[in-house]
């Protein structure tokens, strides 16, 4: 496995090297877009040596996320050089370092696209942040990328006294699930809008405030609960019908930050809602903000987070973990009716 760099220039591993040497190790690769499982193949490889301030990894978990298959689609907003290995995100531990700041038998997670769906990853140190030991590395190798996105879409776009409401769509989503747990944990209440009842009771444990119906009747019943106190942020994953319910919602001068698609329709944006409510229609992409902020941010960022994991405040479901080898069944449990939370590749565990 070689290095590339991606569009910000930042190194990323997830290129595969033909050359010859290192130890063999297992990667899922694609060496042309299309259907995952049709274009990946799981090989063996040369693990590559390390350059200076390099640090090696054993890939303790990695999560199939939609973007990772978007990745492989050729669908998402930026394109591997090919052939490539996905997985965005994931907890390793450190085998071998040629950093200061990094020991053998440190838990880390990767800021930065690393070709995570593999047995082992070389990356620069300054892609890494250091994990508390006591971390479950399930957990932690979900941490960048919902429980982030939920963080800086609360913090990031409005700062919204102790108390305040934000509305969310796709609320039993891996993000719905980690705004609800962030919120609470930053003193703030949810409105949340989900496509069945049955998901009522399961919300309301983890910290959900207020449950509804993503149904026409939503928009009366959160006017009810926010009252004069009308929500000046909401969260959309969906589109559609959906994110017109939410900018219904909305207080004047509110900012409606759009994060997903899942709908797969278009906003639809009322001129009387721009005019008479000065509502402020946002997107938000988690890899950009990554690439731009400060590194003392996302330090701050993923220290608290990390903290919220550790202690067992924030959590994802997990549905399954798979080896590398059993990737076409972990596909098959990502689309299945069934399925109760993430499913994670965990070559190392």
């Amino acid at each position: 496995m070689g290095h590339a760099n991606d569009e910000s220039g930042k190194q990323q591993v997830g290129r595969v090297d033909s050359g010859e040497g290192g130890i063999p190790m297992k990667a899922l690769v694609f060496d042309a877009f299309g259907d995952p499982k049709t274009v990946i193949a799981c090989k063996e490889q040369p693990s590559p040596p390390l350059d200076a301030d390099q640090v090696r990894l054993k890939v303790l978990a990695s999560p199939v996320n939609p973007a990772d298959l978007n990745l492989v689609e050729g669908t998402y907003g930026v394109k591997p050089p090919l052939p490539a290995v996905p997985g965005i995100e994931g907890c390793g531990e450190v085998i071998e370092s040629r950093s200061p700041a990094f020991e053998t038998g440190d838990r880390v997670m990767l800021l930065h696209r690393s070709g995570m769906w593999a047995e082992e990853v070389v990356v620069s140190a300054s892609s890494l942040f250091k994990l508390p030991p006591q971390i479950d590395p399930l957990q932690a190798a979900m941490l960048k990328v919902n429980p982030a996105t939920a963080l800086r879409m609360l913090t990031g776009f409005r700062t919204l006294p102790k108390g305040s409401w934000v509305v969310q769509n796709a609320s039993n989503s891996g993000v719905g699930r980690s705004v609800i747990q962030v919120a609470k944990a930053l003193g703030l209440r949810t409105i949340n809008l989900v496509r069945r009842e049955s998901l009522f009771e399961e919300l309301k444990q983890i910290g959900a405030d207020h449950v509804l119906l993503d149904d026409a009747s939503a928009v009366d019943l959160a006017r009810e609960i926010g009252g004069d106190s009308a929500p000046a942020l909401a969260l959309n994953a969906v589109g559609g019908d959906s994110a017109l319910r939410l900018m219904n919602i909305l207080g004047s001068g509110g900012v409606h930050v759009t994060y997903g698609a899942m709908g797969r329709r278009p906003l639809k944006v009322p001129n009387g809602l721009l005019i008479f409510k000065d509502l402020e229609i946002r997107g938000f992409w988690l890899t950009r903000w990554i690439d731009k902020a400060p590194r003392e941010e996302l330090d701050n960022a993923y220290a608290f987070l990390a903290q919220e994991v550790a202690a067992g405040r924030l959590e994802v479901p997990v549905d399954s973990t798979h080896e590398l080898g059993d990737f076409l069944a972990a596909f098959d449990r990502l689309g299945s009716a069934d399925r109760k939370g993430k499913v994670l590749f965990a070559p190392g565990i």
